[in-house]
């Protein structure tokens, strides 16, 4: 150790430091913003299976459930475009909030935007809980969709920054342990809530709560060392490197980060300066992991939980239970990946991820379309749905350990500071995108295409596992501003990134 940092054998600078409480409480309260996406994730799903609430603004769709109304088959019963954009509404907002949010982040901090999202979620969550008619319910959502826009943009930055290389990957991922803690919360809430005239009122209502903790506490956390020193804050910005790093012997770090922000600087504008070939492979894994994410189908089990195990011939109390004991396995499986990421790596997790996923949905499908076939008339006897409860759980594992917080966490900490918050900003907009798309069209797709619709998710996770196995270098480990290195390193990324993105910071000369 010389000046507060050694080089590795593979030429990645590590700097001088331990893991401090300060540092954990931190990152705890900062992380509490996925709170909110994941209340929200869990609550909307139990919400448009309660009775009441489809009578009051979805009359349609009740009548089709109960039969009254002509319905297709099985599959169709809950085929209603409006009651999907009352779900979608709220990421086609968060997509739209993303791009000022990066714009909020770069100039005024990390702090800033999460107070902005919570007061978003707070607003959206009590328009929802009093909402009278169908255009108070969305306006609520579309703002719902601002405060998630804000949060996913600036949470994940904000992890990545704060923590130590040698545990970034488990404190990132507490962002997505909040997440499914909250599924988990709000899988509760619609449990409890359902027996009661209004209580899609309070479980819609409840989510002010998550809503008014992150405002206070985004109220009480410390700005990063790396949004001081972009706003020209360098004593204050070199005391709080020391303050998280539990040392005086910051220097070397400190110039890292300074090098890193004066480059930064020079950058006219970051959504041009991503688009560089030598930025090539961040703005790839930015588009494609958030894409793919979504792609696993995870939303379907997530947003529809409820509504596509009554469909499969659950009753109503059953449908919101088995929803609680996978929101239960999700967070559990989460807590593997916190303990795992930073020893057996990011790749290790997605590879197996995606072959549990695979396996698991493959197997959905052909139950399904077994015992409903295509007519979509039929359904499970107690241990078949037993069976099919059991796979649906194990799949929401994988997803949980594997692309669920990885879809986070590798795209925050592999965008170098001078393109981190357009990186960000793709990755969270094309999050939404298709958190929109499958939100829109899965109810509709189901009645198309029936339990074929799993083998179309099957398919997607096929192609991102190769995605992930031939084209992702492992990144645990590796300082947060050192990430440009690896690509020179990989057999790929090695024939597109130029000689001078694998450079330590402006001066410094790579390490061989």
């Amino acid at each position: 150790m010389a000046g507060g940092s050694f080089v590795d054998s593979n030429g990645v600078r590590h700097y001088e430091g331990k893991v401090t409480g300060f540092v954990l409480i931190t990152c705890f309260v900062a992380a509490m913003g996925g709170l909110l996406f994941g209340y929200d994730l869990g609550i909307t799903g139990g919400v448009t299976s309660m009775d009441p609430f489809l009578i009051k603004f979805f009359p349609v769709v009740y009548r089709q459930m109960k039969g009254e109304a002509e319905s297709k088959s099985q599959y169709c019963k809950f085929d209603n475009q409006l009651l999907t954009l009352f779900t979608s509404s709220l990421y086609l907002a968060a997509l739209i909030a993303c791009f000022f949010a990066s714009t909020t982040t770069r100039m005024f901090g990390r702090k800033p935007s999460m107070f902005i999202g919570g007061l978003f979620f707070l607003i959206g969550a009590l328009l929802n809980g009093l909402a009278i008619n169908i255009e108070m319910l969305i306006i609520g959502r579309i703002l719902l969709g601002f405060g998630v826009g804000f949060c996913n943009q600036s949470v994940p930055v904000y992890l990545s920054e704060m923590a130590p290389a040698k545990i970034r990957g488990a404190l990132n991922i507490g962002f997505q342990m909040m997440i499914t803690i909250g599924i988990l919360i709000a899988n509760l809430i619609n449990y409890g809530t359902s027996k009661h005239e209004n209580g899609w009122r309070m479980s819609l209502g409840i989510g002010a709560v998550p809503a008014i903790l992150l405002c206070i506490g985004s109220l009480c956390l410390d700005e990063t060392p790396n949004s001081l020193i972009e706003r020209d804050q360098h004593e204050k910005a070199k005391e709080m490197l020391k303050k998280i790093r539990g040392t005086e012997n910051v220097e070397e770090e400190y110039q890292d980060l300074v090098d890193a922000s004066e480059a930064a600087k020079m950058v006219d504008h970051p959504w041009k300066n991503i688009v560089q070939p030598k930025y090539r492979p961040q703005l790839i894994f930015c588009i494609f992991i958030p894409t793919f994410q979504q792609l696993t189908g995870i939303n379907v089990i997530m947003f529809y939980a409820p509504v596509l195990l009554k469909i499969l011939g659950f009753g109503n109390d059953a449908s919101l239970m088995s929803a609680v004991i996978t929101g239960v396995v999700n967070v559990v499986a989460t807590l593997v990946s916190i303990f795992t990421v930073d020893k057996f790596g990011r790749r290790v997790l997605f590879l197996e991820g995606g072959a549990q996923m695979l396996i698991c949905q493959v197997i959905i499908g052909i139950m399904i379309g077994l015992k409903f076939g295509l007519n979509g008339e039929g359904s499970f006897s107690k241990g078949e749905a037993d069976v099919l409860l059991f796979f649906i759980c194990a799949y929401v594992a994988a997803f949980a350990w594997s692309w669920g917080p990885l879809g986070w966490l590798v795209p925050s900490e592999t965008c170098s500071l001078e393109i981190r918050p357009a990186g960000q900003a793709i990755n969270v907009a094309m999050n939404m995108l298709f958190t929109f798309i499958i939100a829109q069209v899965f109810l509709t797709m189901l009645c198309h295409l029936k339990f074929g619709l799993f083998f179309l998710f099957a398919g997607c996770v096929v192609i991102m596992t190769l995605f992930i196995a031939l084209l992702l270098p492992e990144t645990k480990n590796v300082p947060i501003e050192e990430m440009n290195r690896i690509w020179k390193a990989h057999w790929f990324w090695t024939k597109i990134v130029p000689d001078v993105a694998a450079t330590v910071a402006p001066g410094k000369k790579v390490v061989p």
